[in-house]
C-alpha cells in the first residue's frame, strides 16, 4: 500500500503487533452483560495471541446517540476488566477512534466503491421496501431483502431528491468463510441477503462500511462479535473485495438470550452492567461459568 494513498488504509501508522482485535460498542444506551459476554471473549483472545485490543466508539448514529452513554460506557469498560491499547481516551496511532471524527475515510471509501460501479444512488424509503416486498421469503429476519428497484435507475433521473447509496451484489454468487468459532458459514447473495445501504441519505455512513473502513484502516486481524452479525460478515466480506482489502478473520460468539429466549438489548436495563454495580455485584461473579476458546492460529 503506498503511504501516500487516500484510502482508508492509510488513514493510520504501520501495522503493530501480529494480532489485533477490536471492541466496537456503539453509545446508544447502557451496556448489557451480553454486551460484557462477547467483549469478553475479544479481549481473552486478544491476551492469549499477545496482541493489542483496540477500543472504538461507534457514535455514528446521531439519533440515538447521547454523549452521557459515552462517558457511562468507558466507565463500565474499566468496571468489569476490561483494559485497550488505544481508543478514544488513550489515542494511538489510527486515531481517531471516535468514528464521527473519521469521515474522511468514510468518503474515501465510497468514492472507490463509486469509481469501480459497485454502488448505486437509491431513493427507495423503507417504506417503499415493505411495500414491494410482500413474498415472506424475502424478509429474512435480518432486514428486507431490497427489491432492486433503483438498480437502473441513472444518477440524472433522481433530480433534487434525497438519495443513499447502495451495493450492487452478485445475485447466485454463494458467500463462503470458516468462522473461528462455528465453523464453515455460507451465504447466497441475492437470496440471503439483497442489495444493502453503504450511505445514508443524511450524508452518515451506513453501519456496513464504516466497519470495514475502521476494521481496514486499524488492520484488525480478528473481528469477535455476536454471532446475530453472521450476514453482515457475507455483506462486509464483498466490500472487503470490491475495495481490495484483506478481510480480517472472524469469531462469532452465540448471544446471551432473555428468560423468554429473546436476545438482549439496551432496553433490558435490568441487565445493564450499571445496574449489576449499583446492586454490588462484582465483575468475576458476573463472569462464573464463561469459556472461551483462546486458541489463535
Amino acid at each position: 500500500m503506498n503511504p501516500t494513498d487516500s484510502s482508508p488504509l492509510a488513514c493510520g501508522s504501520p501495522p503493530g503487533p501480529a494480532y489485533r482485535g477490536r471492541l466496537a460498542p456503539s453509545p446508544t444506551g447502557y451496556l448489557h452483560l451480553g454486551h460484557a459476554r462477547t467483549f469478553w471473549a475479544a479481549q481473552t483472545r486478544a491476551q492469549a495471541a499477545g496482541g493489542s485490543l483496540i477500543l472504538r466508539n461507534e457514535d455514528l448514529d446521531s439519533t440515538r446517540f447521547k454523549l452521557e452513554f459515552v462517558d457511562a460506557m468507558l466507565e463500565d469498560l474499566r468496571w468489569f476488566g476490561f483494559v485497550w491499547t488505544e481508543g478514544p481516551d488513550w489515542g494511538g496511532p489510527f486515531a481517531p477512534y471516535n468514528q464521527s471524527e473519521r469521515m474522511d475515510c468514510y468518503r474515501a471509501a465510497l468514492e472507490k466503491l463509486r469509481a469501480g460501479n459497485f454502488i448505486y444512488p437509491c431513493t427507495c424509503s423503507r417504506k417503499d421496501i415493505q411495500a414491494a416486498v410482500r413474498a415472506p421469503h424475502e424478509n429474512t429476519g435480518d432486514e428486507l431483502i431490497y427489491p432492486g428497484t433503483c438498480r437502473a435507475q441513472r444518477p440524472s433521473e433522481i433530480g433534487p431528491r434525497k438519495y443513499s447509496w447502495r451495493f450492487r451484489v452478485p445475485d447466485g454468487e454463494t458467500i463462503a468463510f470458516t468462522d473461528n468459532n462455528l465453523g464453515g458459514q455460507h451465504f447466497v447473495a441475492g437470496r440471503d441477503f439483497g442489495d444493502f445501504l453503504v450511505w445514508r441519505p443524511d450524508g452518515v455512513p451506513a453501519y456496513q462500511l464504516a466497519c470495514v473502513a475502521d476494521d481496514a484502516a486499524m488492520r484488525i486481524t480478528e473481528v469477535v462479535r455476536g454471532a446475530d452479525l453472521l450476514i453482515s460478515t457475507a455483506r462486509q466480506w464483498l466490500l472487503y473485495r470490491a475495495l481490495g482489502w484483506p478481510p480480517p478473520d472472524f469469531f462469532h460468539c452465540p448471544l446471551l438470550l432473555d428468560e423468554q429466549g429473546r436476545r438482549l438489548a439496551k432496553r433490558h436495563e435490568a441487565l445493564s452492567l450499571r445496574t449489576f454495580r449499583k446492586q454490588g455485584l462484582r465483575p468475576e461473579q458476573l463472569r462464573q461459568g464463561w469459556r472461551v476458546d483462546n486458541k489463535v492460529d
